[in-house]
């Protein structure tokens, strides 16, 4: 896998102060995608034990409350084996703490046992980790500015945890973020 950026203080990709990993590769290729050189999975460089250290070490300080994760996109076959074991080591060093992920694939649809980028044993691995999960590509005829931590208005905020508990999608209104 590789990875086109690590910020270790973002504000913009879900709440509070964070740190968040953009992964390279991504076959939406969506029309006004605000990184479309993360599209090629060989953009940026390559993710290794020394850069997911250099992640884990970022995340300790008192102040973070979190990890998301964005591209490209996460949820590529590609990036999902190197992703889960991140998402396992963070969950057990920083377990009061929240994960974002951003993804173009549904929750619903491709995520799910028999979906698109269903890949045993990662794909559940990953979201039983996940917190919260901003899915759905982004469409630029339904940009909106005011929506809160996405791009489009297909797009959704999902409580994972709780969806996986009920088995349904729990959608949070931007009231409840």
């Amino acid at each position: 896998m590789n990875y086109a950026n690590i910020k270790p203080y973002d504000t913009a990709n879900g709440q509070g102060v964070r740190v968040s990993l953009f992964v390279s590769g991504c076959t939406h290729h969506c029309k006004g995608c605000f990184n479309p050189e993360t599209w090629d999975f060989r953009y940026g460089n390559e993710y290794t034990q020394e850069i997911e250290d250099k992640i884990i070490d970022a995340c300790k300080h008192e102040y973070i409350k979190g990890l998301s994760l964005l591209g490209g996109e996460p949820f590529e076959k590609a990036n999902q084996p190197s992703l889960a074991k991140l998402l396992k080591r963070f969950r057990k060093e920083f377990p009061q703490k929240d994960v974002w992920c951003y993804s173009g694939y549904t929750f619903d649809k491709d995520l799910v046992p028999g979906g698109s980028v269903w890949l045993p044993p990662y794909t559940q691995e990953m979201l039983e980790i996940i917190d919260f999960l901003v899915d759905g590509e982004f469409v630029e005829e339904k940009k909106n500015l005011r929506l809160k931590f996405r791009g489009s208005e297909n797009q959704r905020v999902i409580n994972v945890k709780e969806s996986l508990k009920q088995g349904k999608t729990i959608v949070y209104s931007d009231e409840e973020l």
